[in-house]
């Protein structure tokens, strides 16, 4: 139950703060670089090269700052915060559910956008994020966004699935077989907004306008959604070489998943695509943060600088399967191709629920579910209860 606790704690932080956050006083000039930068982030965002030599952004910038990279990989949103609230990490690239979280927690700064490279680059749809953005301070620097896709097995789907229902309801599948046994879900609270949205069309009367703000009658529809799911579920992934491996190896055929599994399937031949599901996607965009101690404020910056660069950019997203953000990244990429950005999604903005923390007071309802509530929950779901 520590998860539960933690999520707790930062969330009573959360309200408590959120009605009066004191901003500390962000840098107004660059020394010299202390050597190092300490990254907490996303696996796949942070690339030296060593799974394929064609993806390599920190060489060149190890070699051009005199700062060395360290990185530190976490399979979830809640995992980065724990890891923030430890200390000893300059940057976490957080995502929508966690950016808040850190904000009020105190756990990042104010991030001085003069000194960090061409930001007037940066996607307009995410400069002033309210993910990120906290009475007209930006606490960090949007790094890269996407969808969360439905994943398939192609041969067990010779027609792409257009609903999440082969998720959520028991069914025979295109080859014949149930499959109980052969989906799985997020491991993590977040997902209940996956459960929400598949609710918001599926049963209208709940009248859900936002998955992530829910009041309690919508929230005990999801869970009950959620609770006759768990009787489908293989497993609730978080590690994403884990996943890869059951669809390769345990007979999974349908999942959540981000694009960076389903391209790494696909690279190796794998009978792997996806699909946007009819019900629309929940996804996330992620923002590089400065932590509030960061003990190497300077070649954090240079990494801040070096993060929004069209080439690093553009690098990333051929990877992760993401979508740049950073617009001018989307051309002239070998990597990504002509095509990459609209194919990751760059025209599906408007169209995915972003990743935010949920709170108890919200614009939907008034009175909505906090995030201590969705964790406990989903604990207790994951476990059968």
């Amino acid at each position: 139950m520590a998860k539960a606790t933690f999520a707790l704690s930062t969330l009573t932080t959360l309200l408590l703060a959120a009605a009066s956050v004191q901003a500390a006083e962000p840098l107004q000039s660059l020394g010299k670089g202390e050597g190092r930068v300490d990254i907490v982030a996303w696996p796949g965002y942070i690339e030296r090269g060593d799974t394929d030599k064609a993806y390599d952004w920190v060489t060149q910038f190890e070699k051009d700052s005199g700062c060395q990279v360290n990185v530190k990989t976490a399979a979830t949103s809640d995992e980065m915060v724990s890891l923030m609230a430890k200390g000893g990490y300059d940057l976490v690239t957080a995502s929508g559910d966690a950016s808040l979280r850190l904000i009020y927690g105190k756990r990042v700064q104010p991030v001085n956008l003069t000194l960090v490279g061409d930001y007037a680059g940066v996607d307009n749809r995410l400069k002033d994020a309210p993910w990120f953005t906290v009475n007209g301070e930006h606490y960090g620097v949007p790094f890269q966004w996407g969808p969360n896709l439905l994943m398939y097995n192609t041969k067990t789907f010779t027609s792409a699935p257009d609903s999440w229902d082969v998720v959520f309801k028991e069914m025979t599948l295109p080859d014949g077989k149930s499959n109980k046994g052969r989906v799985q879900a997020y491991d993590g609270p977040i997902y209940i907004a996956d459960a929400a949205l598949y609710l918001k069309a599926h049963q209208p009367e709940l009248g859900i306008k936002d998955p992530y703000e829910l009041n309690d009658t919508q929230y005990a529809a999801v869970l009950e959604l959620l609770r006759g799911q768990h009787d489908l579920i293989h497993r609730y992934w978080h590690d994403y070489n884990v996943q890869m491996s059951d669809f390769k190896n345990e007979g999974v055929v349908a999942s959540s998943a981000w694009p960076f599994q389903a391209n790494a399937l696909i690279a190796e031949g794998q009978p792997i695509a996806t699909v946007f599901p009819k019900e629309g996607v929940t996804g996330w965009a992620d923002t590089t943060m400065l932590a509030t101690d960061a003990a190497h404020p300077v070649c954090a910056y240079k990494w801040l600088s070096w993060s929004i660069t069209p080439k690093v950019q553009g690098d990333v997203a051929a990877w992760f399967g993401s979508v740049p953000a950073v617009p001018a990244a989307c051309k002239d990429n070998d990597l990504l191709g002509a095509e990459g950005c609209k194919a990751n999604g760059f025209e599906q903005f408007d169209k995915i629920a972003f990743w935010k923390t949920p709170t108890s007071k919200c614009e939907a309802e008034g009175q909505c579910v906090p995030y201590s509530r969705w964790t406990q929950d989903y604990i207790a779901i994951m476990g059968g209860r």
